[in-house]
C-alpha cells in the first residue's frame, strides 16, 4: 500500500485541529453558574423575614429581667436546644473577647446580661448621678416592704405599693441596701433581701431587731390575693 493510499484512507479527521479553528466566534459560550450565585438563594424551609438565630437570642437577652433558661429560648424562638446552648456560649466568648461593656453569664439554670466588672465605678456614677443622699418616700416604702417580707419579688412589692417598683428596686440595689437572693420556685422571678450594709446603716445587729411593723403590712397570703385580683 502506497503512502498516498494511507493518507486518503485516514481522511481529514486524523489531522489535529487548532483551538482557534475549532471555536466559532458567532456562538459565544454561556458562563457556568457560580457557587456564589447559588448562595444568594434562601435556605430551604427558611422563614421569610426571620432574623438570624443569634439576633433573636440577643434580642431576648436585652429585655430579660431574670436569667433565661435554654428551654425557654428554644420554645420561644423555635430553635433546637443544642443550638441555643452553642449560640449562648459563642456570644459570651465574643462579648469578652471584644471587651464589651457587658458580659453574658450563666446564673443557675439561665443566662443573663450583666455589666462588665471593670465598668462598675462609672456605671455606679451614672446611676447615682443627681440623686440626693436621702431616700425618697417611695424608696423608704419599698425598703420597708423588702425588710419585712424578704425574700420578696418585684411583683409582690408592686402589689403592696400599688405601683411599679422597678425604678426604686434599681436605686436600692445600686445603693447596696438590697440584693438579689435567688428566684421564686413557682414564677422564676428574682427575689430580693436586705444587705449587711442595710443593717449597718440602720444600727441593727440582725433583722430580729427591726421595729414591730410587720403586722401593719399585708401578709404573704394577702399579697397573693392582691396579685390574683
Amino acid at each position: 500500500m502506497t503512502e498516498e493510499a494511507t493518507t486518503a484512507g485516514t481522511g481529514v479527521a486524523d489531522v489535529p485541529v487548532s483551538a482557534s479553528e475549532s471555536e466559532s466566534p458567532s456562538e459565544p459560550v454561556a458562563p457556568a453558574p457560580t457557587v456564589r450565585g447559588q448562595a444568594r438563594r434562601p435556605p430551604a424551609g427558611a422563614e421569610p423575614g426571620r432574623p438570624s438565630d443569634t439576633t433573636l437570642v440577643e434580642a431576648v437577652l436585652t429585655v430579660a429581667e431574670r436569667p433565661v433558661g435554654i428551654a425557654e429560648f428554644a420554645t420561644a424562638l423555635d430553635i433546637p436546644a443544642r443550638r441555643v446552648e452553642r449560640l449562648l456560649a459563642e456570644l459570651a466568648e465574643r462579648y469578652e473577647r471584644e471587651e464589651r461593656g457587658f458580659r453574658l453569664r450563666q446564673v443557675g439554670r439561665g443566662w443573663r446580661l450583666y455589666t462588665a466588672d471593670e465598668c462598675a465605678p462609672w456605671v455606679e456614677r451614672f446611676v447615682l448621678a443627681g440623686q440626693s443622699a436621702r431616700l425618697s418616700q417611695a424608696a423608704l416604702e419599698t425598703l420597708a416592704i423588702v425588710a419585712y417580707q424578704q425574700p420578696v419579688s418585684r411583683g409582690r412589692v408592686a402589689a403592696v405599693r400599688g405601683v411599679s417598683a422597678d425604678g426604686v428596686i434599681r436605686t436600692l440595689t445600686a445603693r447596696n441596701l438590697i440584693e438579689e437572693c435567688g428566684h421564686d420556685h413557682e414564677s422564676g422571678a428574682i427575689l430580693y433581701r436586705t444587705t449587711d450594709y442595710f443593717l449597718e446603716r440602720m444600727g441593727l445587729r440582725g433583722l430580729d431587731e427591726l421595729p414591730r411593723l410587720a403586722p401593719l403590712l399585708p401578709g404573704v397570703a394577702d399579697v397573693d390575693d392582691i396579685v390574683a385580683s
